[in-house]
């Protein structure tokens, strides 16, 4: 059994995303009924796969920040829903690619669906999904808010092959990586920030700290879920510990635990990640020279520093019940690990 790398312990109550999932209860309870009639289909095995996904679970969090950021301003109209929903059939499809090219098993706890009907289905049921997003994004009528999620759309696919380019070397630097989460994770997450101001008809200023909240969020959020992979539990992740490790992906521990090792070391990260030579005991070395070289310990003051990118640009932001809650999610995100 692995040996977990430790992170920090905090003694104060946990943080929590209660105060957002309360404020926007309402918006939720449409973007999830929409979520399903859209999900439906003719075609037995759409609605199918997307209900497996979209019913296993997960906390919503980057629809939430669409409403949220729409309700701040006090938006009264229906886009909003229908953007939200956009955003999470976003994500969805990006999880269904994601876990055939990883070639993951396990996903939000559950068996990933490319386990259950194979990689095509899995494929083509996200294509169908993001074919749903953009139809929704035309129905708000909005072109602002159709590019802003169109372009999201594209940079997130430039992420996955940014990663493909990086998975299995070591020699990729933390900018590169940073580069990678950037496109692949935070540009959905600015995204869907961006779009609530937009949708209430706001100021640019306001449209850009909205922006840069979610993307320096996303960016925090990234970099605990890869402190998560080393030093977390299944429960955290939704999928086994180790999985990215094994998947030989380079992350933030990682390029920090190879740039700072020895040469031996350095061998033993090539022969594991790049040769695909892994060998009973090898997560166990891996997570003990992260510890050695404060590859965790890092990667979470990382986030850390995101985070407290996020809260500064929330300071732009009106004051209120809806900033508060949004920076109780900053909090949430990195809590994660503690």
């Amino acid at each position: 059994m692995a040996v977990i790398a430790s992170v920090s312990k905090d003694t104060t109550p946990a943080p929590s995303i209660e105060k957002l999932v309360e404020l926007v209860s309402d918006g939720m309870d449409k973007v999830n009924e929409l979520i399903l009639s859209k999900a439906g289909s003719n075609v037995e095995l759409i609605p199918e796969i997307a209900r497996h996904l979209i019913s296993s679970g997960g906390k919503r969090l980057r629809p939430m920040l669409t409403l949220a950021c729409a309700d701040m301003f006090g938006y009264r109209g229906a886009g909003h829903v229908m953007l939200a929903a956009s955003v999470e059939f976003m994500h969805t499809a990006t999880l269904l690619h994601d876990d055939v090219v990883d070639e993951s098993d396990m996903r939000r706890g559950k068996l990933a669906a490319r386990k259950l009907w194979g990689n095509q289905a899995s494929v083509l049921v996200g294509d169908y999904l993001l074919g749903q997003a953009f139809k929704m994004m035309v129905d708000v009528g909005s072109l602002e808010s159709l590019r802003i999620l169109s372009e999201a759309s594209a940079v997130i696919a430039e992420g996955e092959v940014m990663q493909l380019g990086a998975a299995k070397n070591i020699t990729t630097t933390e900018d590169q990586y940073l580069k990678v989460i950037e496109a692949k994770t935070a540009a959905l997450f600015a995204a869907a920030a961006e779009v609530g101001p937009v949708i209430a008809e706001q100021s640019d200023a306001m449209k850009a700290a909205a922006r840069s909240y979610g993307m320096q969020l996303g960016l925090a959020f990234q970099l605990v879920d890869d402190a998560l992979d080393y030093g977390g539990s299944s429960a955290d992740l939704g999928k086994q510990i180790g999985d990215d490790f094994r998947e030989g992906k380079i992350t933030l521990p990682v390029v920090f635990a190879v740039g700072r090792g020895t040469d031996a070391e350095r061998g033993f990260w090539k022969r594991c990640l790049e040769g695909d030579s892994l060998q009973d005991g090898d997560l166990d070395e891996a997570i003990r020279l992260m510890a050695k070289y404060d590859a965790i310990t890092d990667t979470v003051q990382r986030a850390r520093i995101y985070g407290e990118n996020a809260l500064s640009a929330l300071d732009a932001l009106p004051e209120g019940p809806h900033r508060d809650a949004l920076a109780d999610a900053v909090a949430f995100c990195i809590s994660r690990v503690n």
